[in-house]
């Protein structure tokens, strides 16, 4: 009795020994787990993950382009308000956008950044309708302007930049 008695404690300690490690083991490679960065313990892996969730330009300028049309229905509203915050977004989602793909930045400063964001900005500012409507067909060309010299002139040819005011 004796012997069944210290062979079932010692076949349950083994059991439970074996049912910890193997849930942490478990654990490390939980194919479920919602810490897909933090469960990569390889800093070059974990990196290379980032940049590729983050992806190029096409996500800041999809931001940019919800912005754009925000912008539109804002000065339909007369919210100059909304118009100008918008429009301070786009900047900083460019900017943002820069960081990722340098290479275009040279013609995003030629073409907005120059004098014509701070000009669309003060048509905005100046609460006259007529006025932001010129500030918005301004930002327009810039938009245009800096996809052709991007070669990617295709981008213009969608339905966002036929808005009418």
């Amino acid at each position: 009795m004796k012997a069944k008695l210290i062979l079932t404690v010692s076949l349950l300690s083994g059991m439970i020994f074996l049912g910890q490690a193997w849930a942490q083991e478990t654990a490390k490679v939980n194919p479920f787990s919602n810490h897909w960065l933090l469960d990569e313990k390889d800093e070059d892996k974990r990196t290379r993950k980032l940049e590729k969730y983050l992806r190029g330009f096409d996500q800041p300028m999809l931001e940019v382009g919800q912005r754009y049309s925000s912008i539109h229905q804002a000065l339909k509203d007369n919210n100059f308000e909304l118009a100008s915050y918008h429009w301070k977004k786009i900047r900083q989602t460019i900017k943002n956008g820069l960081m990722k793909r340098p290479a275009r930045k040279k013609n995003a400063e030629l073409i907005l950044f120059n004098n014509t964001w701070q000009q669309v900005f003060n048509d905005f500012q100046s609460h006259d309708i007529s006025r932001a409507w010129q500030g918005f067909d301004k930002a327009t060309s810039a938009c245009l302007s800096c996809h052709a010299a991007e070669k990617v002139n295709f981008v213009n040819n969608q339905p966002l930049f036929r808005l009418n005011h």
